[in-house]
Protein backbone atom coordinates (compact mmCIF):
# COMPACT_ATOMS: atom_id res chain seq x y z
CA UNK A 1 0.00 0.00 0.00
CA UNK A 2 1.29 3.74 -0.85
CA UNK A 3 0.50 5.63 1.80
CA UNK A 4 1.29 9.15 -0.14
CA UNK A 5 -1.15 7.70 -2.35
CA UNK A 6 -3.74 6.39 0.07
CA UNK A 7 -3.33 8.88 3.41
CA UNK A 8 -2.03 11.86 2.44
CA UNK A 9 -3.55 12.54 -0.92
CA UNK A 10 -7.31 12.85 -0.15
CA UNK A 11 -6.16 14.67 2.70
CA UNK A 12 -4.97 17.52 0.52
CA UNK A 13 -7.62 17.90 -1.71
CA UNK A 14 -10.23 17.95 1.00
CA UNK A 15 -8.15 20.75 2.73
CA UNK A 16 -7.65 22.35 -0.50
CA UNK A 17 -11.21 21.50 -2.18
CA UNK A 18 -13.47 24.59 -2.96
CA UNK A 19 -16.44 25.27 -0.88
CA UNK A 20 -19.25 26.37 -2.07
CA UNK A 21 -20.29 29.72 -0.62
CA UNK A 22 -23.28 31.57 -0.37
CA UNK A 23 -24.02 34.26 -3.07
CA UNK A 24 -26.12 36.51 -0.58
CA UNK A 25 -23.37 35.94 2.40
CA UNK A 26 -21.67 39.00 1.74
CA UNK A 27 -23.09 42.47 0.12
CA UNK A 28 -21.51 45.07 -1.28
CA UNK A 29 -22.46 49.06 -0.82
CA UNK A 30 -23.51 50.81 -3.93
CA UNK A 31 -22.09 53.98 -2.37
CA UNK A 32 -18.61 53.12 -0.70
CA UNK A 33 -18.19 50.12 -2.43
CA UNK A 34 -17.41 48.03 1.29
CA UNK A 35 -18.29 44.83 1.82
CA UNK A 36 -21.17 43.79 4.24
CA UNK A 37 -21.35 40.75 6.47
CA UNK A 38 -25.21 39.76 5.40
CA UNK A 39 -26.46 39.40 9.17
CA UNK A 40 -24.68 42.79 9.72
CA UNK A 41 -26.86 44.56 7.04
CA UNK A 42 -29.96 42.76 8.33
CA UNK A 43 -29.56 43.95 11.54
CA UNK A 44 -28.69 47.34 10.77
CA UNK A 45 -32.15 47.52 8.48
CA UNK A 46 -30.37 47.65 5.30
CA UNK A 47 -28.32 50.60 5.83
CA UNK A 48 -24.40 50.66 5.16
CA UNK A 49 -22.52 50.10 8.16
CA UNK A 50 -19.87 52.06 6.80
CA UNK A 51 -20.84 55.02 5.30
CA UNK A 52 -24.67 55.37 6.06
CA UNK A 53 -25.83 54.98 2.73
CA UNK A 54 -30.00 53.71 2.68
CA UNK A 55 -30.38 50.37 0.31
CA UNK A 56 -33.67 49.66 -1.15
CA UNK A 57 -36.24 47.64 0.98
CA UNK A 58 -38.92 45.36 0.31
CA UNK A 59 -42.47 46.25 1.02
CA UNK A 60 -42.46 43.39 3.77
CA UNK A 61 -39.71 44.39 5.43
CA UNK A 62 -40.74 47.84 5.61
CA UNK A 63 -43.67 46.39 7.96
CA UNK A 64 -41.50 43.63 9.93
CA UNK A 65 -39.27 46.69 10.70
CA UNK A 66 -42.54 49.46 11.54
CA UNK A 67 -45.42 47.61 13.03
CA UNK A 68 -45.07 45.80 16.39
CA UNK A 69 -44.87 41.76 16.28
CA UNK A 70 -48.05 40.40 15.30
CA UNK A 71 -49.34 42.75 12.51
CA UNK A 72 -51.92 41.67 9.80
CA UNK A 73 -51.91 42.27 6.49
CA UNK A 74 -55.06 42.53 4.66
CA UNK A 75 -56.47 41.04 1.67
CA UNK A 76 -56.89 43.71 -1.63
CA UNK A 77 -59.14 44.00 -4.30
CA UNK A 78 -58.21 41.96 -7.41
CA UNK A 79 -58.11 44.26 -10.11
CA UNK A 80 -58.12 43.70 -13.66
CA UNK A 81 -55.58 41.89 -15.00
CA UNK A 82 -54.49 43.48 -18.44
CA UNK A 83 -57.57 45.91 -19.01
CA UNK A 84 -55.48 47.02 -22.29
CA UNK A 85 -54.24 44.04 -23.97
CA UNK A 86 -51.19 45.42 -23.88
CA UNK A 87 -47.78 44.18 -25.14
CA UNK A 88 -44.67 45.44 -25.90
CA UNK A 89 -41.20 43.38 -26.24
CA UNK A 90 -43.53 41.29 -23.88
CA UNK A 91 -47.50 40.88 -22.75
CA UNK A 92 -48.51 42.77 -19.84
CA UNK A 93 -49.69 39.45 -18.33
CA UNK A 94 -46.02 37.76 -18.35
CA UNK A 95 -44.69 40.67 -16.89
CA UNK A 96 -47.05 40.43 -14.31
CA UNK A 97 -46.33 36.93 -14.38
CA UNK A 98 -43.06 37.13 -13.87
CA UNK A 99 -43.00 40.38 -11.12
CA UNK A 100 -45.27 38.09 -8.99
CA UNK A 101 -42.94 34.92 -9.12
CA UNK A 102 -40.47 37.44 -8.28
CA UNK A 103 -41.26 39.24 -5.21
CA UNK A 104 -44.32 36.71 -4.29
CA UNK A 105 -46.82 39.42 -4.00
CA UNK A 106 -49.92 39.90 -6.14
CA UNK A 107 -48.66 43.82 -6.85
CA UNK A 108 -46.60 46.72 -5.77
CA UNK A 109 -48.19 47.48 -2.71
CA UNK A 110 -49.22 45.27 0.81
CA UNK A 111 -51.27 47.02 3.48
CA UNK A 112 -51.10 46.11 7.38
CA UNK A 113 -52.50 47.13 10.39
CA UNK A 114 -51.47 46.96 13.90
CA UNK A 115 -49.64 49.17 16.21
CA UNK A 116 -46.04 50.92 16.00
CA UNK A 117 -44.82 50.99 19.93
CA UNK A 118 -48.13 50.19 21.00
CA UNK A 119 -49.84 53.03 19.26
CA UNK A 120 -52.23 52.05 16.75
CA UNK A 121 -51.54 52.32 13.12
CA UNK A 122 -52.25 51.35 9.04
CA UNK A 123 -49.25 50.98 7.02
CA UNK A 124 -49.17 50.40 3.05
CA UNK A 125 -45.53 50.23 1.39
CA UNK A 126 -44.73 50.00 -1.88
CA UNK A 127 -42.82 47.00 -3.85
CA UNK A 128 -40.06 49.21 -6.06
CA UNK A 129 -39.19 45.08 -7.50
CA UNK A 130 -43.03 45.08 -8.80
CA UNK A 131 -41.99 46.59 -11.90
CA UNK A 132 -40.74 49.78 -10.54
CA UNK A 133 -43.30 50.06 -8.19
CA UNK A 134 -45.50 51.60 -11.16
CA UNK A 135 -48.82 52.81 -9.87
CA UNK A 136 -51.69 51.17 -11.43
CA UNK A 137 -55.15 50.20 -10.76
CA UNK A 138 -54.23 47.53 -8.72
CA UNK A 139 -51.72 49.86 -5.98
CA UNK A 140 -54.72 52.83 -6.63
CA UNK A 141 -57.30 49.78 -5.05
CA UNK A 142 -54.55 49.26 -2.26
CA UNK A 143 -54.13 52.87 -1.40
CA UNK A 144 -58.25 53.86 -1.22
CA UNK A 145 -58.03 50.00 0.63
CA UNK A 146 -55.80 51.29 3.45
CA UNK A 147 -57.40 54.91 4.10
CA UNK A 148 -60.57 53.55 4.30
CA UNK A 149 -59.09 51.08 6.70
CA UNK A 150 -57.81 53.75 8.28
CA UNK A 151 -61.28 55.45 8.72
CA UNK A 152 -62.80 52.00 10.15
CA UNK A 153 -60.17 51.41 12.38
CA UNK A 154 -59.76 54.98 13.50
CA UNK A 155 -55.73 54.90 12.95
CA UNK A 156 -53.61 56.93 11.52
CA UNK A 157 -52.28 55.72 7.74
CA UNK A 158 -48.30 55.79 7.23
CA UNK A 159 -47.17 54.78 3.30
CA UNK A 160 -44.08 54.13 2.70
CA UNK A 161 -43.49 55.02 -0.64
CA UNK A 162 -41.10 53.30 -3.66
CA UNK A 163 -42.31 53.57 -7.16
CA UNK A 164 -40.96 54.83 -11.09
CA UNK A 165 -44.71 56.15 -11.80
CA UNK A 166 -47.52 55.34 -13.77
CA UNK A 167 -47.94 51.87 -15.24
CA UNK A 168 -47.59 52.52 -18.60
CA UNK A 169 -48.94 49.23 -19.72
CA UNK A 170 -52.29 50.52 -18.44
CA UNK A 171 -52.47 53.67 -19.86
CA UNK A 172 -55.33 55.96 -19.10
CA UNK A 173 -56.24 53.74 -15.78
CA UNK A 174 -52.91 54.02 -14.40
CA UNK A 175 -53.02 57.80 -14.61
CA UNK A 176 -56.82 57.95 -13.14
CA UNK A 177 -55.41 56.18 -10.05
CA UNK A 178 -53.69 59.70 -9.40
CA UNK A 179 -57.07 61.69 -8.29
CA UNK A 180 -57.88 58.10 -6.86
CA UNK A 181 -55.63 58.00 -4.27
CA UNK A 182 -55.75 61.81 -3.82
CA UNK A 183 -59.21 61.56 -2.70
CA UNK A 184 -58.50 58.62 -0.44
CA UNK A 185 -56.03 60.85 1.42
CA UNK A 186 -58.98 63.22 2.04
CA UNK A 187 -61.04 60.66 3.61
CA UNK A 188 -58.22 60.30 5.97
CA UNK A 189 -57.98 63.80 7.02
CA UNK A 190 -61.94 64.26 6.70
CA UNK A 191 -62.11 62.06 9.83
CA UNK A 192 -59.55 63.61 11.63
CA UNK A 193 -56.74 61.19 11.32
CA UNK A 194 -53.24 61.47 10.91
CA UNK A 195 -51.42 61.28 7.42
CA UNK A 196 -47.86 60.63 7.48
CA UNK A 197 -45.68 60.17 4.16
CA UNK A 198 -42.41 58.24 4.08
CA UNK A 199 -40.54 58.75 1.00
CA UNK A 200 -37.69 56.28 0.21
CA UNK A 201 -35.74 55.49 -2.82
CA UNK A 202 -37.06 55.89 -5.57
CA UNK A 203 -40.05 58.42 -5.63
CA UNK A 204 -40.70 59.64 -8.96
CA UNK A 205 -43.68 59.98 -11.73
CA UNK A 206 -46.71 59.79 -11.55
CA UNK A 207 -46.61 58.67 -8.04
CA UNK A 208 -44.88 61.91 -6.59
CA UNK A 209 -47.19 63.91 -8.11
CA UNK A 210 -50.56 62.43 -6.39
CA UNK A 211 -50.74 61.20 -2.50
CA UNK A 212 -47.29 60.81 -1.82
CA UNK A 213 -47.09 64.80 -1.66
CA UNK A 214 -49.85 65.26 0.59
CA UNK A 215 -49.11 63.88 3.74
CA UNK A 216 -49.59 66.20 7.06
CA UNK A 217 -46.13 64.79 7.68
CA UNK A 218 -43.85 64.50 4.93
CA UNK A 219 -40.49 62.46 5.78
CA UNK A 220 -37.89 61.24 3.78
CA UNK A 221 -34.45 58.38 4.09
CA UNK A 222 -31.22 60.01 3.55
CA UNK A 223 -30.25 59.91 0.18
CA UNK A 224 -33.87 59.31 -1.51
CA UNK A 225 -34.43 59.91 -5.00
CA UNK A 226 -37.82 62.58 -5.19
CA UNK A 227 -39.07 64.43 -7.64
CA UNK A 228 -41.47 64.13 -11.20
CA UNK A 229 -39.43 64.26 -14.05
CA UNK A 230 -35.95 63.27 -14.54
CA UNK A 231 -32.97 65.55 -13.87
CA UNK A 232 -31.86 65.54 -17.74
CA UNK A 233 -35.34 65.70 -18.95
CA UNK A 234 -35.88 68.77 -16.65
CA UNK A 235 -32.49 70.22 -18.05
CA UNK A 236 -33.31 69.73 -21.35
CA UNK A 237 -36.53 71.64 -20.83
CA UNK A 238 -35.50 74.37 -18.90
CA UNK A 239 -32.13 74.72 -20.71
CA UNK A 240 -29.87 75.07 -17.23
CA UNK A 241 -27.37 73.54 -14.89
CA UNK A 242 -29.46 72.09 -12.10
CA UNK A 243 -28.01 72.41 -8.77
CA UNK A 244 -26.04 69.63 -6.84
CA UNK A 245 -28.08 67.33 -5.52
CA UNK A 246 -31.05 68.11 -7.21
CA UNK A 247 -34.46 65.82 -6.15
CA UNK A 248 -32.16 64.23 -3.23
CA UNK A 249 -33.85 64.62 0.33
CA UNK A 250 -31.53 66.21 1.51
CA UNK A 251 -31.78 68.83 -1.30
CA UNK A 252 -35.48 68.98 -0.76
CA UNK A 253 -35.54 68.99 3.32
CA UNK A 254 -33.44 72.58 2.51
CA UNK A 255 -36.08 73.83 0.69
CA UNK A 256 -38.95 72.92 2.56
CA UNK A 257 -40.34 70.16 0.23
CA UNK A 258 -39.92 67.88 2.93
CA UNK A 259 -40.50 68.41 6.80
CA UNK A 260 -38.09 65.39 8.20
CA UNK A 261 -34.75 63.79 7.37
CA UNK A 262 -35.14 60.19 9.09
CA UNK A 263 -32.63 57.42 9.02
CA UNK A 264 -34.30 54.58 8.84
CA UNK A 265 -32.89 53.17 11.94
CA UNK A 266 -34.84 55.91 13.95
CA UNK A 267 -37.87 55.33 11.59
CA UNK A 268 -40.12 53.49 13.97
CA UNK A 269 -39.36 55.60 17.19
CA UNK A 270 -40.07 58.63 15.08
CA UNK A 271 -43.19 57.45 13.84
CA UNK A 272 -44.20 56.36 17.38
CA UNK A 273 -43.86 60.05 18.79
CA UNK A 274 -45.45 61.27 15.66
CA UNK A 275 -48.47 59.83 16.15
CA UNK A 276 -49.16 60.05 19.98
CA UNK A 277 -48.40 64.10 19.66
CA UNK A 278 -50.55 64.08 17.06
CA UNK A 279 -53.51 62.08 18.53
CA UNK A 280 -54.05 63.62 21.46
CA UNK A 281 -57.33 63.05 22.76
CA UNK A 282 -59.79 65.95 23.79
CA UNK A 283 -60.14 66.02 27.20
CA UNK A 284 -64.15 65.77 27.93
CA UNK A 285 -65.14 68.42 30.25
CA UNK A 286 -65.32 68.13 34.01
CA UNK A 287 -68.90 66.97 35.04
CA UNK A 288 -70.50 69.53 37.27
Amino acid sequence: MNWLTEFVRPKIRTLFARREVPDNLWHQCPACEQMIFHRDLMANLKVCTHCGHHMRARATERLEWTLDPGFSRIELPKAATDPLHFRDTKRYTDRLREAREKTHLDDAVVVAHGSIDGHRAVVAAMEFEFIGGSMGAAVGDGIVAAARLAVLQDAPLIVFTASGGARMQEGTISLMQMPRTVIATRLVKDAGLPYIVVLTDPTTGGVSASFPMLGDIQIAEPGALIGFAGARVIEQTVREKLPEGFQRAEYLHEHGIVDMLVKRTEMKAMLARLISLMRVKEIEPAAA
